[in-house]
């Protein structure tokens, strides 16, 4: 299934907005296929002020969107990003690392100029 966006009810087509990888829809998928009621939960990607670096990234499972959430569907996964967070994430990707360190949901932001060590938080100068 081709990767699609939706804000609302409209369906965008600009894919530069905000990607995910194939390797985060999968683990999205499973994620929330071990949560009741699967159907219904997608993935918040939120950036927040705070963190080292004055902005820092927060993911959590939201089995709910609001009208001005940009909503990805990749497969069964789905990824939501409300508008303020997306003023920092447009052209970002979400992906997927499972390393010797550890696994976790990485942001590739271009809007970022540092970030930390930890790869969490950012900052935009």
């Amino acid at each position: 299934m081709p990767l699609q966006f939706r804000a609302g009810s409209a369906y965008l087509m600009r894919m530069e907005q905000f990607a995910v990888t194939d390797r985060a829809a999968a683990r999205i998928a499973e994620i929330v296929a071990e949560t009741q009621p699967a159907a219904a939960t997608a993935l918040r990607v939120a950036v927040l002020a705070g963190g080292c670096s004055g902005f820092q990234y927060r993911f959590e499972l939201d089995p709910q969107t609001q009208p001005d959430d940009l909503i990805i569907e990749r497969g069964p996964a789905r990824v939501v990003v409300d508008s303020v967070s997306m003023d920092l994430l447009a052209g970002s990707e979400l992906d997927y690392t499972d390393e010797l360190m550890g696994s976790h949901f990485a942001v590739r932001n271009p809007n970022a100029k540092s970030a930390c060590g930890c790869g969490t938080s950012f900052s935009i100068d």
